[in-house]
Protein backbone atom coordinates (compact mmCIF):
# COMPACT_ATOMS: atom_id res chain seq x y z
CA UNK A 1 0.00 0.00 0.00
CA UNK A 2 2.87 2.37 0.75
CA UNK A 3 4.30 1.64 -2.69
CA UNK A 4 0.97 2.62 -4.28
CA UNK A 5 1.31 6.08 -2.76
CA UNK A 6 4.82 6.73 -4.06
CA UNK A 7 4.89 9.87 -6.22
CA UNK A 8 4.74 9.04 -9.92
CA UNK A 9 6.03 11.42 -12.58
CA UNK A 10 3.90 11.07 -15.69
CA UNK A 11 2.49 12.96 -18.66
CA UNK A 12 -0.68 14.98 -18.31
CA UNK A 13 -3.46 14.12 -20.75
CA UNK A 14 -6.77 15.65 -21.69
CA UNK A 15 -8.44 13.42 -19.08
CA UNK A 16 -6.48 15.35 -16.41
CA UNK A 17 -7.96 18.71 -17.40
CA UNK A 18 -10.26 18.99 -14.38
CA UNK A 19 -7.49 18.00 -11.97
CA UNK A 20 -5.05 20.47 -13.52
CA UNK A 21 -7.64 23.22 -13.34
CA UNK A 22 -8.11 22.50 -9.63
CA UNK A 23 -4.40 23.21 -9.08
CA UNK A 24 -4.35 26.51 -10.97
CA UNK A 25 -7.61 27.55 -9.30
CA UNK A 26 -6.22 26.77 -5.85
CA UNK A 27 -3.28 29.06 -6.68
CA UNK A 28 -5.71 31.84 -7.70
CA UNK A 29 -4.59 31.81 -11.33
CA UNK A 30 -6.74 32.85 -14.26
CA UNK A 31 -6.45 29.78 -16.51
CA UNK A 32 -9.54 27.99 -17.78
CA UNK A 33 -10.09 24.42 -18.93
CA UNK A 34 -9.56 25.64 -22.47
CA UNK A 35 -6.13 27.07 -21.58
CA UNK A 36 -5.07 23.69 -20.21
CA UNK A 37 -6.43 21.88 -23.26
CA UNK A 38 -4.45 24.17 -25.54
CA UNK A 39 -1.28 23.31 -23.66
CA UNK A 40 -2.05 19.58 -24.00
CA UNK A 41 -2.67 20.02 -27.74
CA UNK A 42 0.42 22.16 -28.35
CA UNK A 43 2.84 20.14 -26.21
CA UNK A 44 1.59 16.62 -25.61
CA UNK A 45 5.03 15.44 -24.46
CA UNK A 46 5.81 18.53 -22.40
CA UNK A 47 2.88 18.62 -19.96
CA UNK A 48 3.91 16.71 -16.85
CA UNK A 49 2.49 15.87 -13.45
CA UNK A 50 3.34 14.28 -10.15
CA UNK A 51 0.64 11.74 -9.34
CA UNK A 52 0.10 10.44 -5.80
CA UNK A 53 -2.38 7.57 -5.49
CA UNK A 54 -4.17 8.69 -8.64
CA UNK A 55 -4.30 12.37 -7.65
CA UNK A 56 -2.51 15.07 -9.66
CA UNK A 57 -0.66 17.06 -6.99
CA UNK A 58 1.91 19.01 -9.04
CA UNK A 59 2.39 20.12 -12.65
CA UNK A 60 4.86 21.78 -15.01
CA UNK A 61 4.69 22.39 -18.75
CA UNK A 62 7.19 23.21 -21.46
CA UNK A 63 6.21 24.49 -24.90
CA UNK A 64 8.83 24.55 -27.66
CA UNK A 65 8.94 27.24 -30.34
CA UNK A 66 11.21 25.36 -32.71
CA UNK A 67 14.72 24.79 -31.40
CA UNK A 68 15.36 28.43 -30.68
CA UNK A 69 13.15 28.81 -27.61
CA UNK A 70 11.04 26.81 -25.17
CA UNK A 71 8.75 28.19 -22.47
CA UNK A 72 8.14 26.71 -19.04
CA UNK A 73 4.85 27.38 -17.29
CA UNK A 74 2.17 26.03 -14.96
CA UNK A 75 4.65 25.13 -12.21
CA UNK A 76 2.11 24.28 -9.51
CA UNK A 77 2.00 22.15 -6.38
CA UNK A 78 -1.08 21.49 -4.27
CA UNK A 79 -0.68 23.28 -0.92
CA UNK A 80 -0.78 20.11 1.15
CA UNK A 81 2.09 18.62 -0.89
CA UNK A 82 4.49 21.54 -0.96
CA UNK A 83 8.01 21.23 0.40
CA UNK A 84 8.54 17.70 -0.96
CA UNK A 85 10.67 18.64 -3.98
CA UNK A 86 7.97 17.96 -6.56
CA UNK A 87 8.54 21.24 -8.44
CA UNK A 88 12.28 20.59 -8.69
CA UNK A 89 11.65 17.05 -9.93
CA UNK A 90 9.27 18.28 -12.63
CA UNK A 91 11.57 21.12 -13.66
CA UNK A 92 14.53 18.77 -13.98
CA UNK A 93 12.44 16.60 -16.28
CA UNK A 94 11.21 19.42 -18.54
CA UNK A 95 14.76 20.75 -18.77
CA UNK A 96 15.93 17.25 -19.72
CA UNK A 97 13.34 17.25 -22.50
CA UNK A 98 14.59 20.66 -23.66
CA UNK A 99 18.16 19.37 -23.77
CA UNK A 100 17.09 16.32 -25.79
CA UNK A 101 15.41 18.63 -28.31
CA UNK A 102 18.49 20.85 -28.49
CA UNK A 103 16.63 23.96 -27.36
CA UNK A 104 18.93 26.98 -27.35
CA UNK A 105 17.07 29.14 -24.82
CA UNK A 106 14.56 28.17 -22.13
CA UNK A 107 12.53 30.93 -20.49
CA UNK A 108 9.90 31.37 -17.80
CA UNK A 109 8.23 34.11 -15.78
CA UNK A 110 9.06 33.59 -12.11
CA UNK A 111 7.32 34.71 -8.97
CA UNK A 112 9.51 35.94 -6.13
CA UNK A 113 8.76 32.67 -4.34
CA UNK A 114 9.91 30.51 -7.24
CA UNK A 115 12.93 32.55 -8.29
CA UNK A 116 15.49 30.94 -5.88
CA UNK A 117 14.67 27.46 -7.21
CA UNK A 118 15.04 28.58 -10.81
CA UNK A 119 18.39 30.17 -10.04
CA UNK A 120 19.62 26.87 -8.60
CA UNK A 121 18.64 25.22 -11.88
CA UNK A 122 20.75 27.63 -13.93
CA UNK A 123 18.26 30.36 -14.78
CA UNK A 124 19.29 34.01 -14.67
CA UNK A 125 17.18 37.16 -14.58
CA UNK A 126 16.47 38.90 -17.88
CA UNK A 127 13.90 41.62 -17.19
CA UNK A 128 10.78 42.46 -15.25
CA UNK A 129 7.26 41.48 -16.27
CA UNK A 130 4.18 43.18 -14.88
CA UNK A 131 0.50 42.33 -14.63
CA UNK A 132 -1.89 45.25 -14.88
CA UNK A 133 -5.61 45.08 -14.15
CA UNK A 134 -8.72 47.07 -15.00
CA UNK A 135 -11.68 46.23 -12.79
CA UNK A 136 -14.20 47.45 -15.36
CA UNK A 137 -13.16 48.16 -18.93
CA UNK A 138 -14.67 51.42 -20.21
CA UNK A 139 -13.05 52.13 -23.57
CA UNK A 140 -14.55 54.59 -26.01
CA UNK A 141 -14.13 53.15 -29.46
CA UNK A 142 -15.64 51.03 -32.17
CA UNK A 143 -14.95 47.32 -32.05
CA UNK A 144 -13.39 46.38 -35.38
CA UNK A 145 -14.48 42.96 -36.67
CA UNK A 146 -11.79 40.35 -35.97
CA UNK A 147 -10.02 38.56 -38.81
CA UNK A 148 -7.43 35.91 -39.50
CA UNK A 149 -3.78 36.79 -39.10
CA UNK A 150 -2.14 37.34 -42.51
CA UNK A 151 1.21 35.72 -43.31
CA UNK A 152 3.00 39.06 -42.92
CA UNK A 153 1.73 39.39 -39.35
CA UNK A 154 3.15 35.97 -38.45
CA UNK A 155 6.53 37.07 -39.79
CA UNK A 156 6.40 40.33 -37.86
CA UNK A 157 5.40 38.48 -34.71
CA UNK A 158 8.46 36.27 -35.06
CA UNK A 159 10.63 39.38 -35.37
CA UNK A 160 9.08 40.88 -32.23
CA UNK A 161 8.87 37.71 -30.11
CA UNK A 162 12.24 36.30 -31.14
CA UNK A 163 10.99 32.87 -32.21
CA UNK A 164 8.34 31.32 -34.41
CA UNK A 165 5.15 30.84 -32.36
CA UNK A 166 2.74 30.69 -35.31
CA UNK A 167 1.24 27.41 -34.09
CA UNK A 168 0.33 29.02 -30.76
CA UNK A 169 -1.15 32.07 -32.44
CA UNK A 170 -3.23 29.92 -34.77
CA UNK A 171 -4.51 27.95 -31.78
CA UNK A 172 -5.43 31.09 -29.84
CA UNK A 173 -7.07 32.69 -32.88
CA UNK A 174 -9.44 29.75 -33.44
CA UNK A 175 -11.58 30.76 -30.49
CA UNK A 176 -10.43 34.37 -30.16
CA UNK A 177 -9.83 35.93 -33.59
CA UNK A 178 -7.55 38.98 -33.43
CA UNK A 179 -8.04 42.55 -34.52
CA UNK A 180 -5.43 43.21 -37.20
CA UNK A 181 -3.96 46.39 -38.66
CA UNK A 182 -1.28 45.62 -41.26
CA UNK A 183 1.36 43.73 -39.21
CA UNK A 184 -0.08 44.78 -35.85
CA UNK A 185 -2.64 42.78 -33.92
CA UNK A 186 -4.26 42.27 -30.52
CA UNK A 187 -6.26 39.42 -29.02
CA UNK A 188 -8.31 38.88 -25.90
CA UNK A 189 -9.59 35.68 -24.36
CA UNK A 190 -11.80 34.67 -21.48
CA UNK A 191 -10.13 33.80 -18.18
CA UNK A 192 -11.47 32.06 -15.11
CA UNK A 193 -11.75 35.29 -13.10
CA UNK A 194 -11.01 38.01 -15.66
CA UNK A 195 -10.73 38.66 -19.37
CA UNK A 196 -7.16 38.60 -20.67
CA UNK A 197 -5.61 41.04 -23.13
CA UNK A 198 -2.86 39.48 -25.16
CA UNK A 199 -0.89 38.74 -27.10
CA UNK A 200 -0.44 42.02 -28.91
CA UNK A 201 2.38 42.97 -31.26
CA UNK A 202 2.44 46.34 -33.00
CA UNK A 203 4.65 48.30 -35.34
CA UNK A 204 4.09 51.56 -33.45
CA UNK A 205 2.44 53.01 -30.40
CA UNK A 206 -0.40 54.39 -32.50
CA UNK A 207 -1.02 51.01 -34.15
CA UNK A 208 -1.04 49.41 -30.72
CA UNK A 209 -3.54 51.98 -29.45
CA UNK A 210 -5.89 51.26 -32.35
CA UNK A 211 -5.93 47.46 -32.14
CA UNK A 212 -6.02 47.42 -28.33
CA UNK A 213 -8.83 50.00 -28.27
CA UNK A 214 -10.85 47.76 -30.53
CA UNK A 215 -10.43 44.54 -28.55
CA UNK A 216 -11.05 46.31 -25.25
CA UNK A 217 -14.22 47.90 -26.66
CA UNK A 218 -15.47 44.36 -27.22
CA UNK A 219 -14.94 43.67 -23.51
CA UNK A 220 -16.55 46.79 -22.08
CA UNK A 221 -17.86 46.41 -18.55
CA UNK A 222 -15.67 43.40 -17.72
CA UNK A 223 -12.53 43.10 -15.65
CA UNK A 224 -9.35 42.51 -17.62
CA UNK A 225 -5.71 41.51 -17.05
CA UNK A 226 -2.86 42.86 -19.17
CA UNK A 227 0.64 41.37 -18.88
CA UNK A 228 3.35 43.60 -20.30
CA UNK A 229 7.06 44.33 -20.37
CA UNK A 230 7.73 47.62 -18.53
CA UNK A 231 10.74 48.08 -20.81
CA UNK A 232 8.14 49.12 -23.40
CA UNK A 233 7.25 52.48 -21.89
CA UNK A 234 4.55 53.05 -24.50
CA UNK A 235 2.78 49.88 -23.38
CA UNK A 236 2.85 51.20 -19.81
CA UNK A 237 1.50 54.54 -21.00
CA UNK A 238 -1.35 52.87 -22.89
CA UNK A 239 -2.22 50.71 -19.89
CA UNK A 240 -2.60 53.86 -17.80
CA UNK A 241 -4.63 55.55 -20.54
CA UNK A 242 -7.07 52.64 -20.48
CA UNK A 243 -7.36 52.85 -16.66
CA UNK A 244 -5.34 49.74 -15.88
CA UNK A 245 -3.32 49.67 -12.66
CA UNK A 246 -0.19 47.69 -11.85
CA UNK A 247 -1.17 44.56 -9.86
CA UNK A 248 1.95 42.41 -9.51
CA UNK A 249 5.37 41.72 -10.97
CA UNK A 250 7.37 38.68 -12.03
CA UNK A 251 10.91 38.18 -13.25
CA UNK A 252 11.53 36.87 -16.76
CA UNK A 253 14.37 34.35 -16.52
CA UNK A 254 16.45 32.52 -19.12
CA UNK A 255 18.61 29.40 -19.21
CA UNK A 256 20.99 28.87 -22.10
CA UNK A 257 21.53 31.49 -24.79
CA UNK A 258 20.34 35.04 -24.26
CA UNK A 259 17.35 35.78 -26.49
CA UNK A 260 15.66 39.13 -26.02
CA UNK A 261 12.35 40.07 -27.52
CA UNK A 262 12.00 43.34 -29.38
CA UNK A 263 10.29 44.96 -26.42
CA UNK A 264 9.23 48.07 -28.30
CA UNK A 265 6.97 45.97 -30.52
CA UNK A 266 5.64 43.79 -27.68
CA UNK A 267 2.54 45.41 -26.18
CA UNK A 268 0.93 42.46 -24.41
CA UNK A 269 2.16 38.98 -23.57
CA UNK A 270 0.41 35.76 -24.52
CA UNK A 271 0.37 34.64 -20.88
CA UNK A 272 2.84 33.51 -18.26
CA UNK A 273 2.45 29.94 -19.52
CA UNK A 274 3.05 30.90 -23.16
CA UNK A 275 5.51 33.80 -23.10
Amino acid sequence: MVRDREPLLRKLTASDTAAALELSTEAGWNQTENDWRQLFDLSSEGCLAIDVAGEVVATATILAYGRRLAWIGMVLTRKTYRGRGFARRLLNEVLRLADILGIESVKLDATDQGKPLYEKLGFRSEQMVERWECEKVAVAGVAVPPMSLPAAAFSYDQFAFGANRSTLLQSLAKSNPPVVLNNSYAMTRTGRVSEYLGPSIAESGEAARRVITSVLASNAGRSCYWDLLPANTMAVRLAREFDFARKRHLTRMVRGHDLRQNEQQTYALAGFEFG
